[in-house]
């Protein structure tokens, strides 16, 4: 599957997020500099609506590591469905396998998440699953392979105790489960999802 493989601090410096997910003194003062530096910000003017509704959709996009396709996508399921469609794409990002491996503290990123998935050192219900946008649904019970939990990045993780689960999540040593289904409230967003629905209703 195709995927992003150019420098991510870029990305990060041109939205102002850490998309990166790694705690850097030097990369959170970065993060106010645009690229271009000094001149970049000069050059920076004030947003039109499409331009914030665009920069919040590229915000999202850079956060999960989707492309545009892939993310239009999700956008047109939700709107086809009954329901706060905010709410329902937040579930159906939050519900992809890479984002649960790495909200139960299995990866550092995302990035490596995805890597864990596509590389199959990942069980969903027993069964290797290597596709990193698969649906997980309540009930899941998502583990490592074997070889994965010596693995001595993957012991170092599961030993830090200040990693926070979200609610939805259940985390049990190596086993992890959804609970239900994630709601907006349940995880801080850096990005506006009314503003990314209102960008696909044009």
């Amino acid at each position: 599957m195709a995927r992003y493989t150019g420098p991510k601090h870029k990305i990060a410096r041109r939205e102002g997020i850490n998309i990166l997910e790694k705690e850097s003194a030097s990369l959170q003062r970065r993060l106010n500099v645009p690229p271009g530096g000094v001149a970049g910000k000069k050059k920076r003017r004030r947003l039109s609506e499409y331009g914030e509704q665009l920069r919040e959709k590229q915000k999202a996009k850079a956060i999960y590591g989707l492309l545009e396709k892939q993310f239009r996508n999700l956008v047109k399921m939700v709107s086809r469905k009954k329901g706060e469609t905010g709410e329902m794409l937040m579930s159906l990002l939050e519900t992809r396998l890479d984002n649960v491996v790495y909200r139960l503290g299995f990866a550092k990123t995302r990035t490596h998440a995805r890597q864990l998935v596509s590389h199959r050192h990942v069980l969903v219900n027993g069964e290797k699953i290597n596709i990193p946008s698969y649906p997980v649904k309540v009930n899941d019970i998502i583990t490592l392979t074997p070889k994965m939990q010596k693995n001595v990045q993957v012991l170092k993780l599961l030993e830090e105790k200040d990693k926070k689960i979200v609610p939805y999540l259940k985390k049990e040593g190596i086993a992890g489960k959804l609970l239900r289904m994630p709601k907006k409230d349940d995880v801080p967003s850096t990005f506006d999802l009314q503003l990314i629905i209102e960008y696909y209703s044009r």
